[in-house]
């Protein structure tokens, strides 16, 4: 663990924070900047994380149409909100945002891979299809974010089992798992049932129904 902790602190450079004050409570936003890409992560806290007891976490990688354009074509805006919304109502907890667009393939390539999936392909087969894994993301930058705050123990917001064990071999103690099941709908329906079935995502208990006629 110390070999792969002296490691990993060479992976990103913590830069500054200040309070970032959202509908549901004031958050402090942290700024790291990745070595290797150039590219900037941001951590959301909010309570004390010193005390010890496994904070209340989600590690979100960014979806620009969906965290910022509203799309419905899957959860992750939803699960970004409900997240935080979490968070706030429990008083403390922190929510990593890492730049991993597109489960790590891109913003354009997604897009790519969206044109595939109004030709038919789901959203394993378009990745596979466009040359990259059905999920190319990477969670070592989370080691020297956690470490960062001190954080050995976390409550992880999620309904992947590869956060787990990524978090898991990491060398962190995930204390429960809290599923994050939001606005399942016409649009992403299909998306969600992939994930499930190809991805191996736990969506127990049932996600919100597609109500008939819902758009």
């Amino acid at each position: 663990m110390q070999d792969n902790a002296a490691a990993s602190s060479n992976l990103v450079d913590y830069v500054t924070s200040c309070t970032l004050p959202t509908p549901w409570a004031q958050f402090t936003l942290h700024a790291f900047v990745e070595h290797a890409t150039g590219k900037e992560h941001l951590a959301m806290t909010l309570g004390d994380l010193s005390t010890g007891e496994p904070p209340l976490m989600r590690i979100h990688s960014e979806c620009l149409t969906g965290d910022v354009m509203f799309s419905q074509r899957c959860d992750c805006g939803a699960q970004l909100e409900g997240a935080l919304k979490k968070i706030a109502a429990e008083g403390r907890g922190i929510l990593l945002y890492l730049r991993q667009e597109g489960r790590g393939i891109g913003l354009v390539n997604k897009i790519r891979a969206y044109r595939l999936q109004e030709a038919g392909a789901d959203t394993v087969e378009a990745n596979l299809q466009l040359g990259f894994h059905a999920d190319a993301r990477n969670y070592e930058l989370v080691r020297p974010m956690l470490q960062h705050f001190g954080i050995e123990a976390v409550r992880l917001m999620t309904n992947n089992p590869r956060k787990i064990d990524a978090l898991t071999r990491l060398g962190f103690d995930v204390a429960e798992r809290v599923p994050l099941l939001v606005n399942r709908n016409a649009f992403n329906n299909g998306y969600l049932n992939t994930k499930q079935a190809k991805l191996g995502h736990m969506m127990t208990p049932a996600a919100e129904p597609v109500l008939d006629g819902e758009l």
